[in-house]
């Protein structure tokens, strides 16, 4: 499905129907990444309308000329929710940059969120300046690895902290195909793996008292652990949980432990 903003057509899926439940990728990443670790949960759990999105430049959005920082994706996103799901209240899951937007979701219209879910979310812009755990590697198949092209071994173990054949299998099908689609001459423009809001997106003075999950991965050396925990008082509903035996690819190392966690989320926020 596409949706008109502006001059660009925003594609996006939607399944089931009931509670509007919005999902925001990672950087460079596309719906996929979010449908594939989200709709199995919704499996057989009714009563949620589920939306996917491609952000600008990344699947099959294409990146514009007035979309020159994160102020405008957020802008964008603002005017997607209005158009496709108009007054309505609404819970949100953000991954990685994801969840950088889905905080600004947060600081513009906190009452309209009913629940929020942070993955591995980018808490502190630009690598120097975040509390990174050393990168390691806990489990490895080296028979995988050698049957892998350069690339996609290289892009596969820049990642993964468990390097097994069915991490790859989920990695190769929910995440290569979107890092492939990404537009990145918009993208080293708009550099929105970096780019900050105008304003603080943590600073307000009122708390977000809706039911939270934030999940981050011990092992995550791309935007750490360390960092989320400053902004858990802003939250004051928030399970918190640090994930052994993951990085940045938590929902797809820590399945079974990210299902659990994500299904208690979704029954605290149904009780709203």
């Amino acid at each position: 499905m596409k949706c008109r903003i502006r001059d660009s057509d925003v594609y996006y899926e939607m399944c089931g129907t009931g509670r509007p439940i919005i999902s925001l990728h990672g950087f460079t990443l596309d719906h996929r990444s979010m449908l594939g670790c989200m709709e199995p949960i919704f499996e057989h759990r009714d009563g949620w309308k589920r939306i996917y999105l491609d952000l600008p430049g990344h699947g099959k959005t294409p990146g514009q000329e007035w979309i020159k920082n994160s102020d405008d994706m957020l802008q964008l996103l603002v005017e997607f929710i209005d158009e496709v799901i108009p007054d309505m209240s609404f819970t949100v899951v953000g991954l990685s940059y994801g969840g950088y937007l889905a905080r600004g979701l947060i600081h513009q219209r906190p009452a309209q969120v009913d629940g929020l879910l942070l993955i591995v979310p980018r808490i502190i812009s630009r690598s120097e300046d975040r509390t990174l755990p050393e990168k390691v590697v806990l489990v490895s198949d080296p028979e995988l690895l050698s049957s892998l092209g350069d690339q996609e071994r290289e892009d596969f173990e820049e990642v993964a902290v468990v390097q097994t054949r069915s991490h790859w299998t989920q990695y190769s099908k929910v995440i290569t195909p979107g890092v492939r689609l990404a537009d990145m001459k918009f993208l080293d423009r708009l550099q929105p793996a970096v780019d900050e809001f105008s304003f603080d997106v943590d600073s307000r003075s009122t708390t977000f008292d809706a039911p939270t999950l934030i999940l981050v991965g011990r092992q995550d050396h791309w935007v750490g652990y360390q960092d989320t925990w400053k902004i858990l008082e802003k939250y004051p509903r928030a399970t918190f949980a640090v994930l052994d035996r993951t990085g940045h690819a938590l929902q797809l190392e820590q399945t079974e432990l990210f299902n659990a966690l994500v299904s208690e989320w979704l029954d605290r926020v149904a009780e709203k």
